[in-house]
């Protein structure tokens, strides 16, 4: 179902995370749900990961993870504020030690000289008060190819995290 590169690197997240005792919770706009989808793929999954935020919408954005309705006015959904409170807010919400956030423009439309298609906002935040920030220009490479990338990314960003 997934790439070879995703499956190893969420195996790997799964054991890591599993022998640490961690937990994991994941908001997503752009990518649908897909990192929880990779994260589940594995078996034992159900000892890391806690619970999974489809917040396609601002309002779901607001209502779920407590995005400031003035942060999406000002910034935007694809936004690195918007991200890092996304982040934050899936930590919040959940049992979690970790969280990873994505909004971004997978495209065909949606884009625009200042958002393009393929800009993808990710932050990942820690219980303990850590926090990650990645903007990702992957291009106009195709609406699944840029949600193929962006798991990959929040997969990355997971494992850094938890390091830190």
């Amino acid at each position: 179902m997934w790439p070879a590169e995703i499956e190893v690197r969420a195996g790997q997240i799964i054991a890591r995370f599993t022998a640490k005792g961690f937990k994991v919770t994941t908001a997503e706009s752009c990518t649908g749900g897909l990192i929880a989808a990779a994260l589940t793929e594995i078996s034992g999954s159900s000892a890391v990961v806690d619970r999974g935020f489809v917040t396609y919408s601002n309002e779901a954005k607001v209502a779920m993870l407590g995005v400031e309705t003035a942060t999406l006015v000002a910034h935007g959904a694809v936004s690195r504020q918007t991200a890092i409170e996304m982040a934050h807010g899936a930590v919040q919400q959940s049992a979690a030690d970790f969280a990873v956030a994505v909004t971004g423009i997978a495209g065909p439309s949606g884009g625009s000289m200042e958002k393009p298609v393929g800009l993808v906002h990710l932050a990942a935040a820690g219980r303990n008060g850590t926090m990650l920030h990645r903007e990702m220009h992957y291009g106009d490479v195709g609406r699944g190819n840029i949600r193929l990338a962006t798991v990959s990314t929040a997969l990355d960003m997971l494992v850094e995290i938890a390091q830190a």
